[in-house]
């Protein structure tokens, strides 16, 4: 999906990956990461969202809740992250992160409602008013207020499958009511997911109905006498959409594959971010006219369509993935039988590291001529190799 950008925008990454996978220094099913690319898309970002006026949480899970990658764009001026569960939280908190958002897309478990209010997340969202009142009796219970966002689904939003849940828009005046009694949460705003999405016939990042649901809601809450200061709308936030939400009338996105230059748009677009991550791997064995490479890293929306043989300056077609596929291996079609068993191989997909059993290696200095392996991580957000 974003292979051929990459190899004509970032040859540099390529050209490290590789290096490094035949040197020894990563194993196969290995992500590789630009930190100076990252660092400057990080920039580009910040610089659009203040021109606009829109504020930021940053995303990690597709990056493997990477905490040299979460310091880095911190560092930048984007400085709260938006943890989508309870487990990236922790990850982000314990290596100094703050956390601006918690509970979207994964609701906080009851058990971990304490623990999440004493990280001090900028908000909670929220889908019921069961979990409202948990957040409420344990917010009571030590002492603060904590700031919620609803999630408001309208009869014609979208939600990708197992991601359903929310607050439905004709019943939001009454949970609202319901909600004002509490005396230890206090609703200041509205989200969705996704609200904007890449359009392949506009060539466009365009809102959803969900986004229309959300301002919708938001217009009422203020009605209401609500004092809403955040209008979150999330999903393919980068440099050329934050316009559309300044344009719409939000108040918050939420960047994540911006960073790694790696939303829809960037596969088909020159767009200000720069590619800034590669998948590794090697031929394991040939069979018939297909060449199998190990995997490891894929998840069923990579749209991986393309595999690059470096040392043969190959471009080769990647079987598609049916959705019964377990990465084991990686079928790509071995042309006139030009692959060998042991050749390196690099993909550039779309990314979600945290549900992978992939590792991910780190390196700085590299836009600079100086490039340095600054460590290797599990998809968690742990170090294993320094």
């Amino acid at each position: 999906m974003f292979l051929e950008i990459t190899i004509r925008r970032n040859p540099e990454l390529v050209r490290e990956a590789f290096k490094l996978h035949r040197q020894g220094l990563i194993e196969s099913n290995t992500y590789v990461i630009d930190l100076d690319a990252v660092r400057e898309n990080a920039r580009l970002i910040k610089d659009s969202a203040e021109k606009h006026g829109i504020k930021l949480y940053f995303i990690t899970k597709q990056f493997g809740r990477n905490p040299i990658l979460a310091k880095t764009i911190s560092e930048v001026g984007i400085e709260k992250a938006v943890a989508v569960d309870i487990d990236e939280a922790r990850v982000l908190y314990r290596n100094g992160i703050k956390i601006g958002h918690l509970g979207h897309l994964v609701q906080i478990p009851m058990s971990a409602i304490k623990e999440a209010l004493v990280m001090k997340p900028e908000v909670i969202t929220c889908f019921d008013v069961d979990k409202i009142k948990q957040i409420n009796e344990v917010a009571k219970e030590i002492g603060v207020v904590q700031n919620i966002l609803l999630r408001v689904v309208g009869d014609r939003d979208y939600f990708y499958p197992g991601q359903e849940g929310g607050i439905k828009f004709e019943g939001l005046e009454n949970t609202a009511k319901k909600i004002k009694t509490l005396t230890h949460v206090k609703i200041v705003g509205v989200t969705s997911f996704p609200c904007f999405l890449y359009n392949e016939n506009s060539q466009r990042i365009e809102p959803t109905e969900n986004a229309l649901t959300v301002k919708k809601a938001a217009n009422l809450l203020r009605e209401m006498g609500f004092e809403i200061t955040q209008i979150n709308g999330p999903s393919s936030t980068c440099v050329s959409s934050i316009p559309l939400l300044e344009k719409m009338g939000f108040t918050h996105g939420e960047p994540g594959h911006a960073f790694t230059g790696t939303t829809p748009l960037h596969a088909h677009s020159l767009e200000p971010e720069k590619p800034a991550i590669v998948y590794v791997s090697e031929v394991s064995h040939i069979f018939e006219d297909r060449a199998y490479v190990l995997g490891g890293g894929l998840y069923r929306r990579a749209r991986v369509q393309k595999a690059y043989v470096p040392s043969k300056e190959l471009l080769l077609d990647v079987d598609d993935i049916p959705p019964e596929f377990i990465d084991y291996y990686i079928p790509i079609k071995n042309n006139k039988n030009r692959v060998n068993v042991g050749d390196t191989v690099i993909f550039a997909f779309r990314t979600q590291i945290f549900v992978t059993r992939a590792k991910l290696a780190v390196i700085g200095g590299l836009q600079k001529g100086e490039p340095n392996l600054l460590g290797i991580f599990n998809p968690l957000g742990d170090q294993i190799v320094i």
